[in-house]
């Protein structure tokens, strides 16, 4: 992206006018994720406009009819259409990168055929490298953003779930991966209200996808329409949340748009073209520390996001640690998220947590990011529940999937403990 146009397009995400979704999608597909990524980002926009831009979850310019149909000739293989009854020509929805039209196979199925609009890659990965040449020299100037943003970080998750997305075959072996996974811990942890939808493999190639019919509308439009249910919200985290901290492999771009739900309160996940892998270290960590603060035993909580930390903190950072996290949660579990969203209060944590030397990599940014798309769906449905509280149930459920004796090593206790028998490190509150 050069940088005029990352210009105009912070000024089109934080001015004060109604937020051009048009114009967005003008300045390339980066600047669609990027605004994505905003979208659920209350702690830096006004809430308003994260509405807005959540129209970039669905809303995208379709190509020509005509187009579509040349698109459907070069892509597939001359046998192709002979396998339908009819293909729409008019695409009932467009996203980032495809465009959907139903269709119906010559046996009867109800399917939608997923077509990739345009050559993305090269532009994309162009835009990418101007993009993370202008942070680096941001970061040149002011170091310590890369710890604590890591922008560099948050470019390349991008960059690698987009180019995944952008072959349709990835879509296929994701829903198998996550598919095989619900089937392996069926009686360790059953996900009933889990589906996926049936791929006709034979048709599809990396730009075109033969897929289910699904005609459950999106969480987006649950949402919309105020019928999404708390009890469904939670529901929704209860299964996200054990491929992310139980199992570690989970979808990597969860958003309102990706997800579907019948009246009978059953998801279907689609898009699963970007598989993410938490390392164990990461997600023990960030499970952790949840697990504690929904119990209240906040020592812990921050013990635990401390064993991201490749050494120890000194005696200093370790106490200003203490003193800022005790600070920062003096309250908090019991807040509602309209009070303090979930991911302010992520970044303040992260803050924190880096001046003692927690790292966060890429490899946390796909569950962070997850996290601010509950939070911002929480937001948008159920301003005034109190997630951490309403979470505890899960995390405890989640911790079937894990030893929870793991989650803070004996020898990190040992490493800290005789620095906090100094009576001056204590902390000014030992909840």
């Amino acid at each position: 992206m050069k940088l005029l146009t990352f210009i105009r397009f912070y000024r089109e995400v934080t001015g004060k006018k109604p937020v051009d979704i048009t114009k967005i999608q003008s300045m390339g597909l980066l600047a669609v994720k990027l605004g994505q990524i905003f979208a659920l980002r209350p702690d830096l926009l006004d809430p308003q406009r994260c509405l807005e831009l959540q129209q970039l979850y669905s809303r995208a310019a379709t190509i020509p009819e005509e187009d579509s149909q040349k698109l459907l000739n070069k892509h597939s293989n001359e046998d192709f259409l002979s396998n339908f009854r009819s293909i729409e020509k008019k695409p009932f929805a467009a996203a980032s990168i495809g465009q959907i039209h139903n269709a119906e196979l010559k046996d009867g199925s109800q399917v939608v055929v997923k077509i990739i609009k345009s050559d993305f890659e090269r532009s994309f990965r162009k835009d990418v490298q101007r993009m993370k040449r202008w942070i680096r020299i941001g970061l040149f100037l002011r170091p310590k953003l890369r710890k604590v943003g890591n922008p560099i970080g948050l470019l390349s998750h991008i960059e690698d779930y987009t180019l995944r997305e952008l072959n349709l075959m990835n879509e296929i072996s994701g829903k198998e991966k996550l598919e095989s996974i619900a089937k392996e811990y069926v009686d360790a942890f059953p996900m009933p209200k889990l589906k996926f939808p049936k791929i006709w493999k034979e048709l599809s190639n990396e730009r075109i996808l033969v897929v289910e019919r699904i005609e459950a509308p999106t969480l987006e439009q649950r949402l919309e329409s105020k019928s999404m249910g708390w009890e469904d919200m939670l529901e929704l985290f209860r299964i996200h949340g054990a491929y992310m901290f139980g199992i570690g492999s989970f979808h990597g771009d969860l958003h309102p748009g990706n997800a579907m739900m019948d009246d009978d309160g059953v998801f279907t996940f689609i898009d699963t073209g970007a598989i993410c892998e938490a390392p164990v270290h990461v997600r023990n960590a960030l499970f952790g520390f949840f697990y504690y603060l929904a119990k209240g035993e906040l020592k812990n909580a921050f013990d635990a996001m401390l064993t991201m930390a490749g050494t120890p903190p000194s005696e200093k950072a370790l106490k200003r640690y203490y003193d800022s996290m005790f600070e920062l949660y003096d309250g908090f579990v019991g807040t509602s998220v309209s009070e303090v969203s979930l991911t302010e209060q992520m970044m303040k944590t992260v803050k924190a947590a880096v001046l003692a030397g927690c790292a966060f990599g890429e490899e946390a940014f796909p569950i962070i990011r997850s996290l601010m798309y509950m939070d911002g769906m929480v937001l948008k449905g159920y301003p005034d529940v109190d997630l951490i509280s309403s979470m505890g149930p899960y995390l405890d459920e989640f911790a079937s999937l894990i030893d929870i004796n793991t989650i803070i090593p004996p020898t990190f206790h040992a490493n800290l403990s005789k620095m906090e028998q100094n009576p001056t490190l204590k902390p000014n509150s030992t909840t």
